[in-house]
């Protein structure tokens, strides 16, 4: 299993970054790569459409909105990446908000890739919630 771990400060409270971020439907709303999510499956599964086309499909695997964290893993992806699970949690600390987005999966074709891919989409969606709360 291939590990990918990465953080980032965001210029507000835990609680208003995870009512942005916390919303398994809410992707769309802070993540530029993300046009559209659609909830299927009472909630349980998001088929996100790709901004410049494409689909992935992910599953919520858990959720908890007190310690402000879910895990989700993805059924059916371009990316070059099987067995994926990641978990996206927003946490106060002692110098602000924290956001954490870490997952494993096993590449398919080079491992180089599949972590600069991943590494790649979870940046993107930093970059933009810098930019939305500030930072």
């Amino acid at each position: 299993m291939t590990k990918v771990a990465m953080s980032t400060k965001l210029n507000v409270s835990a609680s208003e970054a995870w009512q942005l971020i916390g919303g398994f439907n809410a992707l769309p709303d802070w993540h530029p790569a993300v046009e559209k999510s659609e909830l299927t499956e009472e909630g349980q599964v998001r088929n996100l459409s790709l901004a410049g086309g494409g689909s992935i499909v992910e599953k919520l695997e858990k959720i908890d909105d007190s310690a402000r964290t879910y895990t989700y893993s993805i059924v059916d992806s371009p990316l070059p990446i099987s067995n994926y699970t990641a978990s996206i949690t927003v946490r106060e600390t002692e110098d602000g908000t924290v956001m954490d987005w870490t997952s494993e999966f096993d590449p398919v074709g080079g491992e180089n890739d599949a972590v600069n891919a991943i590494q790649g989409i979870y940046q993107a969606g930093f970059d933009n919630l810098k930019k939305m709360f500030g930072g």
